[in-house]
């Protein structure tokens, strides 16, 4: 089963006037090529890297991001959108269920520096063949507030796509609607 290519995973994204909770444009972006971004250390426990790099689409053929600025919202969201070979996104998708098994917390480093994760499996939801949803909340400090993100990952044939929310000090969700809008569109690109 060939993957989809940028151009179809693009054609498949939600569109001005399906979001009205966002604000426009619902811009469309492509990754930074290999190398060309900033490079951040391992996270401390191995068995956690599976949530990050399934999320950021390592190893997929092809891959676009898509930003939402929520009218109610100002940390926003994001989904993406990535196209694997053969099986491997069902292999990727194994690897990131085995990882929300064990992973409970970790160290890393961002744009902002150093932070501690603590990973929070919620009940999968139904969309797609398979899907998880999770937290990671990292501390902020006591006037800041917790950083609270929600992840819900889930598979359609060869693509995996990434929906998240953020916020600070609540639990926001990502619309299960354009969630279910989004899957659809995948599901019905697969090819035979």
């Amino acid at each position: 089963m060939a993957p989809l290519t940028v151009a179809q995973l693009k054609s498949l994204t939600l569109k001005i006037g399906e979001v009205p909770q966002a604000r426009e444009p619902l811009d469309v972006q492509e990754p930074l090529p290999e190398g060309s971004g900033r490079s951040f250390p391992p996270v401390s426990v191995p068995a956690c890297r599976p949530l990050i790099d399934v999320r950021q689409g390592k190893m997929s053929s092809a891959q676009v991001f898509q930003l939402f600025n929520w009218k109610k919202n100002i940390m926003g969201g994001t989904s993406s959108l990535a196209s694997y070979e053969g099986g491997q996104a069902e292999r990727r998708f194994a690897e990131l269920k085995r990882s929300l098994a064990t992973c409970r917390h970790y160290e890393g480093e961002g744009f902002v520096g150093p932070y501690r994760a603590t990973v929070i499996t919620e009940a999968p939801p139904e969309f797609g063949e398979e899907a998880v949803s999770f937290r990671e909340i990292v501390p902020m400090g006591p006037k800041a507030g917790d950083r609270n993100e929600q992840y819900v990952v889930v598979r359609t044939g060869n693509t995996i796509a990434t929906f998240t929310e953020l916020s600070i000090g609540k639990d926001l969700f990502f619309p299960p609607e354009l969630i279910i809008r989004q899957v659809e569109r995948l599901r019905n690109a697969q090819p035979a």
